[in-house]
């Protein structure tokens, strides 16, 4: 199925990736090679692949150990039917984040579950990272796709100065600029007023959360620096604050 003007499944399918903070995820037991499915709280890797942070006691973590592939099912939670609303089943592999990557992993994770932060030390906790193969989009009657991960995920060529500026850039926006975050939400999105924190930034877009609700601020030209960042978010504060 192609495209139409007001169905663009890789946006949908980034969005439900981005804006997730649970979902089922499929393993292979250990012992018998059979199905076995769990519920598990996630985070987005900047370019878009799911984090877990999974205990090794756990036997969804014992699954990936001995077989690392696996599949995510994520959706919109919509109110009402929850067939009609949309949603995504993501296949790949869970690889453990390497002690190079964890700060980075550990940093956007706890941003989308501060309460982590009490057992993401314990030894027997560890990040995993699921590295898509593909995904399968279903949006209604008539709106199922197959995604390439090409087609959903962030690439994050020469984005290197943006990454190095995230993690000041994303405390700046929470200690100094609540107000243009309520901006964001409410004007530009759409959402009710709340207290908005942003929980990460990347070439597409920035990550926003109040409570258990999540928003997906995507920018309208792609960048890849930590002044094209400030410069962006700036343009949006102007735009937001011109629609009041």
């Amino acid at each position: 199925m192609q495209p139409t003007a007001d169905f663009d499944p890789a946006h949908l399918a980034r969005s439900l990736l981005r804006r997730s903070r649970q979902g089922a995820l499929a393993t292979l037991m250990a012992d018998t090679g059979d199905p076995y499915c769990s519920l598990v709280n996630l985070a987005s890797h900047p370019d878009g692949s799911p984090i877990l942070l999974i205990s090794r006691l756990a036997l969804h973590t014992k699954n990936i150990l001995a077989d690392s592939r696996v599949s995510l099912m994520l959706d919109e939670r919509a109110e009402g039917d929850p067939l009609e609303g949309a949603r995504i089943m993501l296949a790949g592999q869970a690889e453990e984040v390497a002690e190079a990557g964890r700060e980075l992993v550990r940093r956007r994770y706890i941003g989308a579950h501060p309460s982590a932060e009490a057992f993401v030390e314990f030894k027997d906790f560890s990040f995993f990272r699921i590295k898509p193969s593909g995904a399968h989009l279903v949006a209604g009657f008539g709106r199922i796709v197959d995604l390439k991960p090409a087609q959903f995920l962030t690439d994050l060529g020469g984005a290197e100065g943006l990454l190095e500026a995230e993690p000041g850039a994303v405390a700046h926006m929470n200690e100094d600029h609540r107000e243009a975050m309520n901006l964001y939400a409410t004007r530009l999105l759409g959402a009710g007023s709340a207290d908005w924190l942003c929980t990460g930034c990347d070439p597409d877009g920035m990550d926003m959360q109040a409570g258990r609700d999540t928003l997906r601020l995507d920018f309208p030209e792609r960048v890849t620096t930590g002044t094209e960042l400030r410069k962006m978010l700036v343009r949006l504060a102007g735009e937001a604050r011109a629609k009041g």
